[in-house]
């Protein structure tokens, strides 16, 4: 009898603690959809009335024995933190494909019996957990398409059952880890459009391919990669060093000397007559490339000129500028530098560098020219291609402020923001370089080739790239908010577009070079009421230019008088004309446009303490619920370079 009892109680505590977690889980998905599905409408049926989430058949939502083992919500818009779901220990499978899911990736470490995980296409940043190595049962794991950083943890080592490991189009930095190479069970590895360097294994790249590591500029190896220079010692000692070929790259600390070998000092000395004759022959070489050089200067000056004159507007040989370079690199500068030190590129990464000579033989294009220089499109000799801003002003400041102020600029880093990797100073010359961005800028796409034939900037589309401009100024005021540091130039056409269309905002920091009595005037940015009496930048006065943009996206006007302009229509009458007619053809939107419009007007309002702040603006702008172009053109997903891993009969759990 006592036996029976004791059964009868065991029996039903397990079922008191099953009931306790299934109803856990359910208070955890419903958590998950408040802070997710903004407006209620997207998980429409997750409501506890019907019973539990597993009961109920929750949309997406996948149990067994009454506890959830899958969550698969792909591509509906869900915005916010998956914090929540952290405490789904059964969870097998989390497919969160092409959402605008984001913060950090914490929560799913914390679900310890995951096996298929597939996050790309979100917004999700921060390093990558090392506690995910914990996940002993992942089989598959693609988190591409999102604005992680940092390294590929080294504890990955401990996922012997991976088959599919996806990271491309992030902004992961560190080295190849070695663990790939000794991976019994994984097929696919793609690492692609990071901001990885170093040596890539051949037997690394033999078994999954040059995709699979092509768009990192730094990493080097065998071909297609350029050869790795070793910092020092013997090759053997020094594999651990390798770094693209360019050994001014390295910080002076840890460029070692070589000497030579002790066994070599022992071996029979030159004699007289071979160390004259070596130098007699050195003699020679020298003069003969010094005449060829004179020759080739001097002689060819006038052809080389015609040539670049020849080939018009758009096409730059750089010959001019090379000449003001090398005569630059002749004598000392007004502060008292030396040549050497204008003589070289100052990069801010690890991510593939080059000297000033590779920028000196690039093909130049020139993109355009604005109040504080001109820029072209360069492609190095090794197919890099970057963009150099030749800032107008030559000499805007003293040496020792242009350099702090570059160091300001150049430690930023945002998906959102154009990477600014190095400067060239010089008395008469200044050069930026940045990541090119191929899809050109937000004006081009609004204005360009209006009329027939034109292939129309969805709505999706332009939500998507105002949200990411908005971003991009966020991360900028939140970084330098102790020292209030504005962008101060921001336009539609600051705002460009990368390879895959994300917006990023670009020149920032370069009002910091002008004399802020001349940066007003001299800047070509929306500018905000307040400063035609106070003549200074600021971030509230960013904001309000932030306001212009967006009205021109959504009217397709431009000029700084669109506030007012608008403000005329919604006074007189409210009508759709208010809107670009190219958005009209587009249904149901018209409740987003609206929503739009209001975060608009609350930028551009007079009183700069009553305007809105950028992260309040990015939350607003994350509030309205984006729906698929009716063109089908959905923003995210063509981000997506390489379609995700899909599970497989394989992956059955």
């Amino acid at each position: 009898m006592d036996l029976n009892f004791s059964s009868f109680l065991l029996i039903l505590t397990s079922l008191l603690v099953a009931a306790a977690a299934a109803a856990n889980d359910t208070a955890v998905l419903s958590l998950f959809r408040s802070q997710t599905d903004l407006h209620g409408t997207l998980l429409s049926n997750w409501t506890t009335s019907s019973g539990s989430a597993c009961s109920a058949n929750w949309l997406g939502i996948n149990c067994t024995n009454n506890r959830v083992t899958a969550v698969s919500l792909p591509s509906l818009s869900l915005r916010g933190p998956i914090d929540a779901l952290s405490s789904l220990d059964q969870l097998r499978l989390l497919d969160l494909r092409s959402n605008r899911l984001n913060g950090t990736l914490a929560a799913i470490a914390q679900c310890a019996n995951l096996k298929l995980i597939y996050l790309s296409g979100n917004d999700f940043s921060g390093d990558i957990p090392p506690d995910i190595s914990f996940l002993r049962r992942l089989r598959r794991l693609d988190l591409s398409n999102n604005n992680l950083r940092g390294p590929i943890p080294a504890q990955f080592a401990n996922l012997s059952r991976l088959l599919t490991l996806h990271l491309q189009n992030n902004e992961l930095s560190g080295t190849i880890p070695k663990f790939l190479d000794s991976f019994p069970l994984l097929k696919e590895v793609n690492l692609s459009n990071n901001e990885l360097y170093g040596a890539v294994p051949k037997t690394i790249i033999s078994r999954y391919g040059e995709a699979s590591f092509s768009g990192n500029e730094g990493l080097c190896g065998s071909s297609p990669f350029p050869k790795c220079s070793y910092t020092g010692g013997d090759q053997q000692s020094s594999s651990n060093q390798t770094v693209p070929s360019n050994p001014s790259s390295l910080p002076s600390s840890t460029t070692a000397t070589i000497e030579e070998p002790t066994t070599s000092r022992h071996h029979k000395k030159l004699s007289n007559g071979a160390i004259v004759a070596i130098v007699v022959a050195n003699s020679v070489l020298v003069l003969v490339m010094a005449s060829f050089a004179v020759a080739y200067w001097c002689g060819g000056k006038h052809s080389r000129e015609m040539t670049s004159s020849s080939e018009g507007g758009k096409r730059s040989s750089y010959s001019s500028e090379k000449r003001v370079y090398a005569n630059n690199n002749g004598g000392g500068d007004s502060d008292g530098t030396n040549a050497t030190d204008k003589s070289k590129l100052v990069f801010f990464d690890r991510k593939k560098q080059f000297e000033l000579e590779d920028l000196l033989r690039a093909s130049a294009e020139m993109l355009g020219k604005g109040s504080l220089g001109t820029v072209y499109k360069a492609v190095l000799d090794d197919g890099c291609t970057v963009a150099v801003k030749r800032l107008k002003d030559a000499n805007p400041c003293a040496r020792k402020e242009f350099e702090q102020y570059m160091d300001v600029i150049g430690k930023l880093r945002h998906a959102n923001v154009v990477r600014f990797r190095a400067y060239y100073y010089a008395r008469e010359e200044k050069l930026l370089v940045y990541d090119y961005m191929p899809n050109g800028c937000l004006h081009s796409l609004l204005h360009a080739n209006r009329g027939e034939g034109r292939v129309p900037l969805d709505w999706t589309t332009r939500l998507g790239l105002m949200l990411g401009a908005a971003r991009g100024l966020e991360r900028i005021h939140q970084e330098y908010a102790a020292s209030r540091i504005p962008h101060g130039n921001v336009r539609s056409c600051n705002v460009l577009l990368d390879k895959n269309g994300n917006a990023c905002i670009s020149d920032f920091g370069l009002s910091l070079l002008l004399n802020p009595a001349h940066a007003i005037a001299r800047l070509e940015g929306y500018k905000a009421p307040e400063q035609n009496e106070v003549k200074r930048l600021s971030q509230k006065a960013d904001v309000y230019s932030f306001g212009v943009v967006v009205l021109e996206v959504l009217t397709g006007r431009e000029g700084t008088d669109l506030p007012k302009w608008v403000q005329s229509v919604v006074r007189d009458e409210w009508t759709a004309e208010v809107f670009d007619q190219e958005l009209l053809r587009y249904k149901n939107i018209e409740e987003e446009m609206v929503s739009m419009l209001h975060v608009a007007m609350a930028c551009v309002v007079e009183l700069p303490e009553k305007r809105p702040t950028m992260a309040q603006v990015v939350k607003m702008i994350e509030d309205i619920r984006v729906e698929v172009s009716p063109l089908g053109e959905d923003y995210d997903d063509s981000r997506n370079s390489l379609s995700p891993s899909l599970p497989t009969t394989e992956d059955a759990f």
